[in-house]
């Protein structure tokens, strides 16, 4: 059987508040984009070969009761990605980089603003916003797309800034530290990073042993460093910057496919045998 798709709204002692099924997928890992909160709803995008009950969508739905407040088919058929919500000065955005395509819709209505087509197959990175350019991966080893929003219609040809094959993640996100784009290419383990307005590679470096699909958890920065955690629970601390600086590496002694929680100075880990907690060094 199909897994279902069913989400729920809980209050902050754990009691439901309510629930609702939209429809049974038909997905080989199911659904893996989380919701998106934006005033008084939530986004969902789910991209899958169709059932009787439920076909590819992306939909708005009410915070308060779980009402369907729109609802727009799609025609894609493999998706695991999360949507965001932009705002361009003049409106905000709702982008989906999905199979093939990027989309923006607008948030109030659905209506389907604009699209650039480049994208691979199967797209999983959340994209990420920075220096008025929305940055989109996709694929195992396809390229990254930085494009201007604010189109109409289909602007691949007129709003694209630049494309680069190189270093694109098939699974973690991206990140935007400063002016540079950082991306973890998990099939070879190489951190790749950008000038992040132009497309210009800064520097390649490998962290860690090459394995396919080996890091899974997507990097984080604090203050001057970035973090990232492979799936066998090394994490690698690289100074931000133009040259390549690798403090240390972290041993966690687990496997990890998440990324972390930051909250108040303290990490949580969620590893496939527990959720840690690490608070900040005494001084």
């Amino acid at each position: 059987m199909p897994p279902p798709t069913k989400f729920a709204a809980f209050d902050f002692i754990g009691k439901i508040v309510w629930h609702r099924k939209v429809g049974d997928l038909d997905n080989p890992h199911g659904s893996a984009g989380s919701p998106v909160l934006y005033k008084d709803r939530l986004f969902i995008y789910q991209d899958h070969r169709g059932t009787s009950t439920v076909g590819s969508f992306v939909a708005a739905f009410s915070t308060k009761t779980g009402e369907t407040m729109w609802w727009k088919d799609r025609t894609e058929v493999v998706g695991w990605g999360t949507p965001i919500v932009i705002s361009t000065g003049t409106r905000d955005e709702l982008i989906v980089s999905s199979q093939r395509k990027v989309y923006a819709y607008h948030p109030d209505t659905g209506a389907e603003l604009w699209t650039v087509t480049g994208n691979l197959y199967e797209v999983i990175p959340t994209p990420v916003v920075g220096h008025g350019l929305v940055f989109a991966s996709s694929g195992r080893a396809g390229p990254t797309l930085a494009i201007r929003p604010g189109g109409s219609g289909d602007v691949t040809t007129s709003h694209v800034e630049w494309t680069s094959p190189r270093g694109s993640p098939f699974v973690p996100s991206s990140l935007i530290h400063g002016d540079l784009l950082y991306q973890i290419n998990d099939m070879q383990s190489i951190l790749t990073v950008f000038q992040a307005k132009t497309g210009d590679l800064v520097y390649q470096e490998r962290l860690g042993v090459a394995a396919r699909e080996g890091f899974s958890s997507s990097p984080v920065v604090v203050g001057s460093k970035i973090f990232f955690t492979n799936d066998d629970g090394q994490t690698f601390v690289v100074e931000a910057g133009t040259t390549f600086k690798l403090h240390h590496v972290n041993e966690m002694g687990a496997r990890v496919l998440a990324s972390p929680a930051l909250v108040d100075g303290t990490w949580y880990w969620r590893t496939d045998k527990e959720l840690l907690a690490i608070g900040p060094r005494a001084n």
